[in-house]
């Protein structure tokens, strides 16, 4: 049902658009439009107007009504409900597979003054297991 409403929405917002893109500026907004042109006419503009006042409506209804469906189909969940029990708690979560945080001395937080290796490369992390910050 809510498919079906779907599809019938989203022609009347393509048949809206359509409708409202063939009618005449009146005041000539942005300089486009005026003149005279196959949709001149006193009756095909009221054909215009109310043509756009019932999609228009029938655009609104039918919004209102895919909210209320998807309101009262929907149930209310939370999402750590969706994690499995047997996971919660054992920390296999990405930052745990990364391996412990590097230790930062204390004080100001300045790094301690150590020699550059004598290759010229980077140096080696302490931990084999830690990933290098790139200090």
């Amino acid at each position: 049902m809510q498919t079906v409403l779907i599809v019938i929405h989203l022609m009347i917002v393509l048949a809206l658009v359509g409708v409202v893109l063939i009618q005449r500026s009146e005041g000539g907004g942005l300089g486009i439009g005026g003149g005279s042109g196959f949709m001149s006419a006193r009756g095909t503009a009221n054909a215009l107007t109310r043509t756009t006042a019932i999609l228009a409506t029938l655009f609104f209804v039918t919004s209102l009504v895919l909210g209320i469906m998807a309101r009262h189909e929907s149930r209310p969940t939370d999402i750590l409900d969706r994690i499995p029990a047997n996971q919660q708690g054992q920390g296999n979560g990405i930052l745990d597979s990364l391996g412990p945080a590097p230790s930062q001395p204390a004080g100001n937080g300045a790094a301690p003054a150590t020699g550059a290796p004598a290759s010229g490369g980077a140096a080696a992390p302490a931990d084999p297991s830690s990933v290098p910050t790139g200090n």
